[in-house]
């Protein structure tokens, strides 16, 4: 279809007059889906920001991967395309296993020390992590691969978990739920858009040189010009799905037509090969998944500049402050967020050093003398 495609268009038209209306009428509403004045709470805006762009950067990073490994680097190390699928899920692996030893102590370090610096330094190292996959060749050594991979998970989890708590913590509670539904529809919707500018700029690469390199590679082993040229004609995309599906693709691509059965068993045999195909899209692809890098890289820097502009650790509270502005514990400037529904008390956002749950603190100070309640379990 493309993006010059009229249904394309009209579909993109479509759905921004659907969002902008949306939003017009989530202003209207009694309860609105998207409680949209929560974005005056600077760590709530910032730390969605940070995650939206977070997720735009690598949302299609792992597509992106699968198919380096299956349509190029496992096919020219002897695996079978029916057999690059579940051997491109294990070499994945050090990217989980990464996410799964940063995510978890990352959250503990954060609730002690504060989400910005965690996040923030997620994300830079995010940004360096896509600057080495770009200095790798297209046929790497996988140990070198492995550990980019690793280095890549232990990034996304030392961002993930602070970021997702930050954003909570600065919420009042009865807005906590739309808070969090909130910023999981920011980090899906910022998926699914990464994975369309992904592929679409990885497209880029392969539309400029692939077709030219297809017909003469298919040419130069005997298929006829006009089967090369019909094939050369096909989207690029299309061409790299095959072998992200575990199928041959110049079987795929030539088989339909019965181009192969009009070749000798050795140009065949050559053409479905481990390597000629993997060979002959080296080239457009490195070009097109570079471009596609620089734009994971910016968006991971700006993302932690976001993630910066958070401000200092706080936990919404609610009732009055300035006996703890007056001995220090309390940064004025974090006084300064606007209080979302003021009440009797007036509430706003602000840093809590003391641990106690918000019901335990306000009995505290209406009645100094009471005997403190001992914290429910769970």
């Amino acid at each position: 279809m493309g993006w010059t495609n009229p249904r394309v268009i009209g579909a993109i038209g479509g759905g921004a007059l659907l969002l902008l209306a949306f939003g017009i009428i989530e202003t209207k509403v009694e309860d609105p889906m998207f409680r949209l004045p929560l974005f005056r709470i600077r760590a709530f805006a910032a730390g969605n920001l940070a995650g939206f762009l977070g997720a735009l950067s690598r949302g299609g990073l792992q597509f992106m991967l699968i198919i380096w490994l299956q349509g190029i680097w496992l096919p020219r190390h002897g695996y079978s395309f029916e057999q690059t699928p579940l051997w491109a899920g294990i070499y994945m692996v050090p990217l989980t296993v990464g996410f799964l030893v940063a995510g978890p102590a990352a959250g503990i370090l954060s609730d002690r020390f504060g989400a910005r610096p965690f996040a923030t330094l997620g994300m830079l190292l995010t940004a360096f992590t896509f600057g080495l996959l770009e200095l790798l060749p297209v046929n790497f050594n996988y140990g070198y691969f492995a550990f980019v991979l690793l280095l890549m998970g232990l990034a996304m989890g030392l961002f993930a978990s602070p970021n997702r708590a930050a954003i909570m913590n600065s919420l009042p509670p009865e807005e906590r739920g739309a808070g969090s539904g909130m910023t999981t529809t920011f980090q899906n919707s910022a998926t699914v858009l990464s994975i369309g500018i992904f592929f679409t700029v990885i497209t880029l690469g392969l539309a400029a040189s692939m077709p030219t390199h297809l017909y003469a590679g298919l040419t130069a082993h005997g298929v006829s010009s006009a089967a090369a040229h019909q094939v050369a004609g096909l989207p690029p995309i299309g061409v790299l799905f095959a072998s992200f599906l575990g199928f041959n693709p110049i079987q795929q691509l030539l088989g339909p037509s019965g181009a192969l059965q009009h070749l000798t068993a050795q140009q065949a045999s050559v053409l479905t090969g481990h390597e000629f195909f993997p060979q002959l899209i080296s080239t457009p692809f490195a070009q097109g998944i570079h471009y596609a890098f620089d734009f994971a890289i910016a968006c991971s820097l700006v993302a932690a500049a976001a993630s910066w502009m958070r401000g200092k650790k706080y936990v919404y509270q609610q009732g009055p402050l300035s006996s703890e502005v007056e001995v220090g514990l309390i940064d004025e400037t974090d006084l300064a967020l606007p209080a979302l529904d003021a009440g009797p008390t007036g509430p706003q956002a602000a840093v809590v050093t003391d641990r106690r749950p918000v019901a335990h603190r306000d009995r505290a100070r209406s009645n100094p003398t009471a005997p403190p309640r001992p914290p429910r379990s769970g």
